[in-house]
């Protein structure tokens, strides 16, 4: 019996969610299989990968073929990179401990350049935020100064306004006249002021009759 390590899809339409098992080859996709070794979402960036890895790399050293796009699972959680050292390990190429440090310097290597790349995505994210909220701040502010532009009254109001004040200062200038008049009348008083001495001579001449 042929084994192979694939996909078996689940999820919803459009939002799919694969789970990484070891079938027979002979089985349909979606159906028996002999033992499941994680899943693996695509629909996060990046995407979303939970492996066995011990069992995994049991079944490959045991000889199953993974498909096309298991294999590059695999590659990328290091399991095709474990097999090649241990299949160095067994032909006496380096010892165990060499092996072992290798992977781990793949290892760090690898998580390394993953946790680059999710702080890449982020910083990303957030510039791309930054520039829909200031684009969003000039557009309210364009639309706040057209409201204020419309509702701000016209010049042709504002001068019609000041030329229906002016006759009220026009018909205080026309009242400056009386008062003139009435200053003009004052001498008569000042005359009959002077007049006044002529009754006191004849009051004195009185006594020589």
């Amino acid at each position: 019996m042929a084994t192979k390590i694939r996909l078996q899809r689940h999820g919803r339409k459009g939002r799919p969610i694969y789970t990484i098992v070891a079938a027979d080859s002979r089985a349909k996709r979606d159906g028996k299989f002999i033992e499941n070794l994680g899943q693996y979402n695509p629909n996060t960036n990046p995407a979303t990968i939970d492996l066995d890895f011990d069992r995994a790399l049991d079944w490959i050293m045991k000889g199953a073929e993974p498909s096309d796009t298991a294999r590059a699972i695999l590659k990328y959680k290091g399991v095709m990179m474990k097999k090649h050292l241990l299949l160095g390990v067994t032909k006496g190429a380096l010892t165990a401990e060499q092996a072992e440090e290798r992977f781990e310097s793949w290892s760090t290597d690898k998580s390394d350049r993953i946790d680059a790349k999710i702080e890449n995505l982020n910083n990303s994210a957030k510039s791309a935020k930054d520039q829909r909220l200031k684009a969003e701040a000039a557009v309210s502010e364009a639309r706040a100064a057209a409201i204020a532009a419309k509702n701000a009254p016209e010049p042709e109001a504002v001068e019609e306004a000041t030329a229906e004040e002016a006759p009220t200062a026009e018909v205080a200038t026309e009242d400056a006249p009386a008062a003139e008049v009435a200053a003009e009348d004052a001498p008569a008083a000042e005359v009959a002021a002077e007049d006044a001495p002529a009754a006191e001579v004849a009051a004195e001449d009185a006594p020589a009759e």
